[in-house]
């Protein structure tokens, strides 16, 4: 199977490397093959999102990124953060899985992803007035909850669908749609909240919720805030998925210029990323849980600093790679 790295930028390249390297020891028959995006496509063909890049992804079964952007773009007309929401667009990976786990909590937060705020009209007036616009069709709508459904059908068979209702009408349209989605999974509870509502009640108590179904910006923020309890940015992961084409599947975190090149990066969100692309992108949940299993011994062992540790990111790979080989001989799944 083939599959698309795009390092992108800042540490984007350091952490894309090491969840390459375990890849191609949990499927070894991986052929994978590397384009640029973001900064790295400016500065290399002038374009965040060159047509090689793009044409590569959509024949790909799946596509690994790292992180996108740069302090020297920021507000230019170039922006290397164009290339990601312009290749999501592309692919139409509407559904973002965003999973958290630890401390007691297991939750899957479902983010609609090609659609709402980020993708609507947005402009000046003359007056000087600027705007962007929240816009969603019913259809977009119909289908991430739909997901949200199946989701939470395959888990405990609760689902959650965060909305504004009290205040906006795409909101609205949305507590609809997913009303009446809901006689199609009578096996599935389901129950609204607002969205100021979901983010005291997510810091309160975390492990109330299961699955979250949520548009765009509000699951932005809301997959964050969950991150946050369950250890970091540095260690969120995220699968967007489409109906037809290949993933897309990228850490939560930026790319951190700070210690970009220091080799101190950690590569665990990156590698949990490649573990959600072993079981959604190429249909191999065995490997995917052998990796996480792996990733969750090492990780107990050792990390990075910004874990505690003082491991470099070529360190936490070799760690990874050194226990799935381990495993392997012990004829271990990882379970």
């Amino acid at each position: 199977m083939n599959v698309v790295l795009l390092p992108g930028d800042g540490i984007g390249p350091e952490v894309v490397a090491e969840a390459a390297r375990v890849l191609s020891v949990v499927e070894p028959g991986l052929t994978l093959a590397e384009h640029a995006i973001g900064a790295a496509a400016i500065d290399a063909f002038g374009d965040p999102l060159p047509d090689a890049t793009l044409q590569a992804c959509r024949t790909a079964d799946a596509i690994l990124m790292g992180a996108v952007g740069a302090g020297d773009y920021a507000w230019s007309a170039r922006n290397p953060e164009d290339g990601m929401f312009a290749l999501r667009r592309e692919l139409d990976v509407y559904a973002n899985l965003r999973p958290s786990t630890g401390d007691g909590i297991d939750l899957m937060i479902v983010r609609e992803l090609v659609g709402g705020l980020y993708f609507g009209a947005r402009g000046t007036r003359p007056d000087g007035t600027v705007f962007d616009t929240c816009e969603y069709h019913p259809d977009q709508v119909r289908r991430v909850v739909r997901k949200g459904f199946e989701l939470a059908r395959a888990r405990s068979g609760r689902l959650t669908s965060v909305d504004k209702a009290n205040v906006l009408a795409t909101s609205r349209m949305w507590r609809g749609v997913a009303d009446d989605l809901s006689a199609e999974f009578p096996d599935v509870t389901l129950d609204h909240l607002l969205v100021d509502t979901a983010a005291m009640r997510m810091v309160q108590d975390p492990a109330q919720f299961d699955v979250i179904v949520t548009e765009n910006t509000f699951g932005d923020i809301l997959s964050d805030i969950a991150a946050a309890l369950t250890g970091g940015l540095g260690e969120a992961a995220s699968a967007c998925l489409s109906d037809s084409g290949p993933g897309l599947f990228e850490p939560v975190h930026g790319t951190a210029p700070d210690i970009a090149g220091r080799g101190v990066a950690n590569p665990t969100a990156t590698i949990r990323s490649a573990a959600l692309l072993l079981e959604h992108g190429l249909g191999n949940p065995e490997a995917a849980r052998r990796l996480d299993a792996a990733l969750d011994r090492v990780t107990a062992q050792g990390g990075t600093p910004d874990q505690g540790g003082t491991w470099t990111t070529a360190q936490v790979g070799d760690a990874l790679i050194a226990d799935l080989a381990a495993d392997k001989e012990v004829g271990g799944v990882g379970a």
